[in-house]
């Protein structure tokens, strides 16, 4: 199916990032519908004309927005749908669904797969909503929340197997601030946006333990060198190169900036903190954490030569000191 506008737009989610690309849609768009779970933020949303828990510095028109906690109303009365929600919530948030997917966009802004089936986003919205592979778009960075809210200049890629479609979203996202390209890897960059922040992760790990500039730079040619391998293996795809913004402009930006939560988890387990301990720490979600796991489980198909991957999961599942992984993947890099 193709879509030559986007119609009605809803925000499927209410973290740094749902906020984020609220703001990028209504440059385009006088009203937008926008989901949140709880009543109480939307209540507080709508007095402050802020979000409350996330990004307060960005104000809202909120005359522009019609919220609810309705799920299946948010679906009905949309036409495309950006859904914005932590991947470990995602089944539990969908759950309630009775509406219809199959005539909507389905946008995917969520970094990272789908906990216990193993299976990127879009798979889950195929296998359970029956959504057609043409109506799912992958929107993909390098980007983070907090220079969106600044209007500082981003980059963002769309993925769809129907390209014509993805340029429609595109349109959508572009503005003075945000310049936007297309692609038809949707799969691709799935998997990049997962594995970057599992790199992330030990970039963080790494600087924790205060290793310097040099062996940062060395590990990020090696990531980018492991996320092709992988990507490869998984598809082959005439038009992916990895040197491109979606795949290491992604991937660096969130191996080196301070934005990146994950670098930052990454960067407390260095320092000694449990996982418990950073996750409480940091009152967000690292998206690195789930999908490291899951990359694990989803490589034991592939069989592809993972080291940083292995790292990380042993220092985050296996409680192996991090210092004695990194001390091992140091060796293995040239």
């Amino acid at each position: 199916m193709q879509f030559n506008s986007t119609g009605k737009v809803a925000i499927i989610g209410g973290g740094s990032w749902a906020t984020a690309i609220a703001k990028i849609v209504l440059h385009h768009e006088e009203r937008i519908n926008w989901y949140m779970r709880r009543d109480d933020r939307i209540e507080e949303f709508k007095r402050l004309g802020h979000n409350p828990a996330y990004i307060t510095s960005l104000h809202f028109d909120v005359n522009r927005i019609d919220f609810s906690s309705d799920l299946n109303k948010i679906v009905e009365q949309s036409d495309t749908l950006i859904f914005v929600t932590p991947s470990p919530y995602l089944k539990g948030h969908l759950k309630k669904l009775k509406a219809s997917l199959r005539e909507k966009m389905v946008c995917i802004a969520i970094k990272g797969l789908v906990p216990d089936d193993n299976i990127t986003i879009s798979q889950f919205f195929q296998q359970a909503f029956n959504v057609p592979t043409d109506n799912i778009a992958a929107i993909g960075g390098p980007s983070h929340a907090e220079e969106v809210a600044m209007d500082r200049l981003c980059y963002l890629t769309v993925g769809c197997t129907n390209i014509e479609n993805a340029k429609t979203v595109a349109e959508l996202l572009t503005n003075k601030y945000v310049k936007t390209s297309v692609s038809t890897d949707i799969e691709g960059i799935e998997y990049s946006s997962v594995l970057k922040n599992v790199y992330a992760i030990a970039a963080g790990i790494c600087h924790g333990l205060k290793y310097g500039d040099n062996f940062q730079a060395v590990l990020v040619a090696n990531a980018v060198q492991e996320m092709n391998r992988f990507l490869e293996a998984v598809e082959q795809n005439g038009e992916r190169q990895v040197i491109k913004t979606a795949y290491l402009g992604d991937l660096l930006v969130t191996m080196y900036s301070n934005f990146s939560r994950n670098r930052t988890f990454g960067t407390m387990i260095g320092k000694g903190y449990s996982v418990k301990t950073a996750q409480l720490e940091m009152e967000m979600i690292a998206e690195g954490y789930y999908g490291t796991y899951c990359m694990k489980q989803i490589n034991k198909h592939y069989h592809v030569n993972m080291p940083i991957l292995d790292a990380v999961y042993n220092v985050l599942y296996e409680r192996i000191a991090p210092s004695v992984e990194v001390k091992i993947l140091s060796d293995s890099f040239r």
